[in-house]
């Protein structure tokens, strides 16, 4: 099985500030573990292009784009919101995100690679429309779906999000479509940020019923993940029949992680991607496109999302 690689080192350019979460050393720590552990061998490295802004605009307003360009340039310290410092390489670190996720879902439906992991920063599921958002600024993963939409044979996209906080830019892209379903199991919202992403929210107009939200309570672990797996994430999956996987995947509901309350592990990470790698197989080719969202321990960020990757070459 070939898993493609999307890294390139530019992307710890991106200084959020001393004590911000999403940090360089978040990046250094994960490649530098599939360095260690010889993973990053197995993996076929992808290389690619930054972004230009029409693709940015597949999901997000051109004055949005244009106003992030524009406060990067003049020397803005965040955008919109604090928790989203930029500097000086943002812009160009964040368009190498989009161009990174765009080149994986080449790769994957041409065929070179059958699944592919971007290990880039910032994160992405949090930007909406407009609005920079939870230490992202633009949705790499939502640009992916609506892309390879466009794709001959490709036209259901399903998106499973397993970062410890909901992925609301993602489901405000896609929830009156129904050429997306967008899966979000996340720590229940009135515990965390962004407090949305209620299982009452399942999508509008045309869209409805193609969101799925399974909010966890705190202290939620492993078992809960595989009995809601089995009861909710995997029969929407089997009924959606996708033609794509895509994964946000976030290893911030992993037990040391400082800015979750979740109690998952690497085996449940590995028991996800093992769930989809399933869904994949019966019904999309066996193609998989992930893109790393949150996870703040550095330690368990490397472990996690080794077993993860570990777990898509099979």
């Amino acid at each position: 099985m070939k898993v493609g690689l999307i890294h390139d080192g530019r992307c710890m350019a991106h200084d959020t500030g001393y004590g911000h979460p999403e940090r360089a050393e978040r990046m250094k720590a994960l490649i530098g573990h599939f360095d260690d552990i010889g993973l990053t061998e197995k993996l076929v490295r992808l290389e690619f292009e930054a972004a230009g802004v029409e693709v940015m605009g597949r999901i997000h307003s051109p004055q949005y784009v244009e106003r992030v360009r524009q406060s990067i340039e003049t020397g803005k310290s965040h955008i919109d919101t604090p928790d989203v410092p930029v500097c000086a390489a943002s812009w160009e670190v964040a368009c190498l995100g989009v161009g990174g996720m765009i080149r994986a879902c080449d790769a994957v439906t041409s065929g070179e690679v059958n699944r592919a992991f971007c290990a880039m920063r910032p994160p992405g599921h949090h930007a909406e429309y407009d609005k920079a958002m939870g230490f992202c600024l633009f949705n790499n993963v939502a640009i992916g779906a609506d892309y390879l939409l466009e794709k001959d044979g490709i036209n259901r996209v399903a998106i499973v999000d397993f970062d410890v906080h909901h992925g609301n830019g993602t489901q405000h892209a896609f929830e009156r479509r129904k050429d997306v379903l967008f899966i979000s199991l996340h720590e229940h919202p009135r515990f965390q940020y962004p407090g949305m992403g209620f299982e009452h929210e399942t999508g509008e107009g045309k869209g409805e019923g193609y969101t799925l939200n399974v909010p966890l309570m705190p202290e939620s672990n492993d078992a809960t993940v595989k009995r809601v797996f089995e009861e909710k994430v995997l029969p929407a999956l089997e009924t959606y029949e996708p033609d794509v996987v895509m994964v946000s995947a976030g290893f911030d509901a992993a037990t040391a992680d400082p800015l979750g309350h979740l109690e998952f592990t690497r085996e449940g990470y590995e028991y996800m991607t093992r769930e989809l790698v399933g869904i994949a197989n019966r019904f999309a080719k066996g193609r998989i496109i992930s893109t790393l969202e949150g996870g703040y321990d550095l330690h368990a960020l490397a472990d996690c999302a080794a077993g993860h990757v570990e777990t898509l070459l099979t």
